[in-house]
């Protein structure tokens, strides 16, 4: 048997392993996504024209189009992240899609990130699915961006405020529909900033 201390330093070389950072659940079952340092445990697609970068503990996401991909991949869950774009900015949070090398994911949902952009719809919005045309978000104010996916239901918060509930019909065909996958943030374009911080996740049955 190993001695206790051993054990103790075994362990925690594993967690500094995980594919995220700091990643052990906390008491509530949350498991952070984003270290603030690095795109440990991350991809990104659209590499070469890619803007991505990490300041002051922040993602910063600005274009030519480009998607960072988390590695894991989940099924239900709720995900949390801390979001302030800048005026005239379009962005978005992908789930339960697929890393794809070049173009717009063809799977999954995408969480409309859009207060001021010229696209008419807004923050919130399941982009292609359902359209809100206003929202609680406000540029340069940072947001809590709240999504929850349980068996074929979607609930989208800002700030607490729940702003769209939506539950998948049957017979849906294509890649845009509930299944499980990836989270990813969106470039949009060179003129769209957007920072995301506190990306975190939690496991549902």
């Amino acid at each position: 048997m190993l001695p206790r201390i051993t054990t103790l330093l075994l362990v925690a070389a594993a967690l500094l392993l995980t594919p995220f950072a700091g990643s052990a659940e906390d008491k509530d079952g949350w498991i952070s996504l984003f270290n603030g340092k690095n795109f440990d445990g991350w991809k990104i697609g659209d590499a070469k024209q890619g803007k991505w970068k990490i300041e002051n503990g922040n993602i910063v996401a600005n274009g030519p189009r480009s998607h960072l991909y988390t590695i894991k991949e989940f099924k239900n869950f709720e995900f949390k992240a801390e979001v302030m774009t800048t005026p005239g900015s379009n962005s978005g949070i992908y789930f339960h899609t697929k890393y794809q090398k070049v173009g717009f994911p063809s799977a999954g949902y995408e969480s409309q990130v859009n207060v001021s952009h010229g696209d008419p719809v807004k923050t919130g919005s399941l982009w292609g699915v359902v359209k809100l045309y206003e929202t609680p978000a406000k540029d340069n104010k940072w947001w809590e961006q709240h999504i929850i996916v349980r068996g074929q239901n979607i609930v989208v918060k800002i700030n607490g405020k729940t702003v769209l509930d939506y539950t998948e019909p049957k017979g849906v065909q294509g890649g845009r529909k509930i299944s499980s996958g990836s989270f990813a943030l969106q470039a949009h374009d060179p003129k769209s900033v957007i920072y995301y911080r506190k990306l975190r996740v939690k496991p549902l049955k």
